[in-house]
């Protein structure tokens, strides 16, 4: 891979590092400003609106720009936001500022993943964009247990400085390893628009929704899961979740490699692999053994599946493959709050802790059911025309 594609990685570890690290950092945020739980929950929520928001606000206009200032810039908003975080006097500057934050994060990796695959061969595009995505699964192993770490030892403030500082890192690894890219002269944001809303790039963000909003349907609530259902100590959630990480750090690539092969084939079978998986883990739920090892393989089928759908929505909107690669991680957002939101309704209508995984499961079928109605042709790889 080329070396510009690991400063995109940077990007990608810094942005997510500050998406997630938040999770671990709510008890302390909420005692320095005096508020609630619930309240303090509302900063993982905003983010999640302001990465919705950030794809149709930002996206549209930046795609005209050249892509490497447009990189650059987008990581100094991101850092700009983190440390506005850090010297928010009370809650409500606070969310404001973690809505700022989250507005670079869809044009970022939909840019991002466009760059990326622009600067391989065809049969390497989706490999490239697993390997930017890596920056993803690399937060979810270090970046959000150091930071959160940081932020019990220092203060959750120091935590927010130290991603402004990895921020400011990513800015100067692109503007030293990103190739020049100039966006095409003939971009039309009006024929992008109805690229957009053409049946089958629709079709494939709502794939996106549904195969990946079953994964947290489930994962929001894994640590319940385990302690109260499989009956594990609360003290190994942490050591599970790692584990849970390194999955992601195996399945990431191999989803890649897939669908670099066949797409729509390695979509199928991802989404299949990540049904397989939650179905495994509604049966045995009450073994610590079996569930150690669906732990890992639940990480591993879940980020198997980001490289497919993400090449899966580019590939249909060959003439606005930056905007659709953006409103695809609005997808993924739109999917991760909506399978938080329908296992809590779960949960409040009496579907028990062990259940739940069957219904994440039923979610992510809706979205492989979909793929069944894809056209014949998109089984094969399309190089996605990304000249820059």
């Amino acid at each position: 891979m080329p070396v510009a594609i690991f400063a995109l990685a940077i990007g990608a570890f810094a942005i997510c590092t500050s998406e997630f690290v938040i999770m671990g950092l709510l008890l302390d945020v909420a005692r320095d400003l005096h508020i609630s739980i619930p309240n303090a929950g509302f900063l993982v929520t905003g983010y999640a609106m302001g990465v919705v928001i950030g794809a149709p606000l930002l996206t549209p206009f930046l795609a005209r720009l050249p892509r490497k200032p447009v990189l650059i810039g987008l990581m100094v908003l991101f850092a700009i936001g983190n440390i506005a975080c850090a010297l928010a006097p009370n809650y409500e500057l606070l969310l404001l500022a973690r809505l700022v934050t989250a507005l670079a994060q869809a044009t970022f990796f939909g840019l991002g993943a466009v760059v990326a695959a622009s600067l391989v061969a065809p049969d390497r595009q989706a490999s490239a964009i697993s390997t930017m995505f890596l920056g993803a699964t690399v937060a979810n192993i270090l970046g959000a247990p150091a930071g959160t770490a940081i932020g019990q030892w220092f203060g959750w403030r120091t935590t927010f400085i130290a991603v402004t500082a990895i921020g400011i890192l990513a800015a100067l690894a692109i503007l030293a390893l990103v190739p020049h890219l100039k966006r095409p002269e003939d971009h039309h944001f009006g024929r992008e628009l109805r690229t957009l809303t053409q049946p089958g790039t629709l079709r494939a963000l709502l794939i996106t929704v549904l195969g990946f909003g079953g994964t947290f349907t489930a994962f929001t609530y894994i640590a319940p899961m385990l302690t109260e259902v499989t009956g594990m100590s609360a003290k190994v959630v942490a050591p599970l979740l790692l584990l849970f990480g390194l999955g992601m750090t195996v399945g990431n690539p191999v989803g890649g490699r897939l669908a670099d092969r066949n797409l729509m084939g390695a979509l199928r079978l991802t989404l299949g692999a990540l049904i397989g998986v939650l179905a495994l883990i509604g049966l045995l739920m009450h073994s610590p053994i079996a569930m150690v090892v669906l732990i890992f393989l639940f990480g591993a089928a879940m980020f198997a599946t980001i490289a497919p759908l993400q090449m899966n929505v580019m590939t249909y909107a060959k003439d606005a493959p930056v905007l659709a690669s953006a409103f695809n991680i609005a997808a993924f957002n739109l999917g991760n709050a909506g399978g938080a939101w329908l296992g809590g309704v779960a949960i409040d209508h009496g579907v028990g802790l062990s259940s739940l995984p069957w219904v994440a499961a039923i979610v992510s079928v809706a979205g492989l059911l979909l793929s069944f109605t894809v056209r014949r042709e998109a089984l094969t790889p399309t190089a996605v025309s990304l000249k820059s």
